[in-house]
């Protein structure tokens, strides 16, 4: 049973030897596959541009996601597609990954320089007070885990970029420029 601390939507006891397999396999690949797509963008797209939100309910505790296809303990977000304003891909990312609705303005923490995955990719920050859940999502390929998270209680394996913006936004240190501190070395 979760402690009072930390709630969380999970499919771990439907795991069986495929998922086990695919995850050891997604870890081994996952630097050339990370890589490989930033390639890509680099070319498709010139630069990249993402979007992630610092969820805060009335507890103060953050929403955090963890993906099936990256390692980690993430902040939501995601891409924003051509076309597409930040807040417009903060709201769709929100919705997708947490079934988060916005009630209100998010608050823009800042813009960082993501160049430990490429030169080229930058990523908005929003802090959210004012939301709705109508439910938790229900766990998939892309999403398999999520929860509210209290700031003494953050799950093992929450990244180096996560946890410096939420010593930002909670606990007041100084903003850096990058998403996660220079020499940190790779994921």
């Amino acid at each position: 049973m979760a402690s009072p601390a930390v709630e969380r939507k999970t499919n771990r006891g439907s795991r069986d030897l495929t998922t086990t397999q695919l995850s050891r396999l997604r870890i081994r690949f996952e630097p050339v596959l990370r890589r490989g797509f930033h390639l890509y963008w680099r070319f498709a797209r010139g630069m990249t541009l993402g979007v992630r939100g610092v969820v805060l309910d009335a507890e103060n505790r953050v929403f955090l996601v963890r993906h099936g296809y990256v390692s980690g303990w993430h902040l939501p977000g995601g891409g924003v597609e051509v076309g597409e304003t930040f807040l417009e891909a903060l709201e769709r990312e929100l919705f997708e990954e947490g079934r988060i609705a916005l009630e209100g303005e998010p608050e823009l923490h800042g813009i960082f320089l993501n160049s430990h995955v490429s030169p080229r990719d930058h990523v908005a920050v929003f802090v959210i007070k004012g939301f709705t859940q109508d439910r938790p999502p229900e766990p998939n390929r892309e999403i398999v885990e999520t929860g509210f998270f209290a700031r003494d209680a953050l799950p093992e394996g929450t990244t180096l970029g996560t946890l410096s913006r939420l010593r930002e936004v909670l606990d007041g240190v100084k903003i850096i420029p990058t998403w996660r501190p220079e020499g940190a070395g790779p994921l």
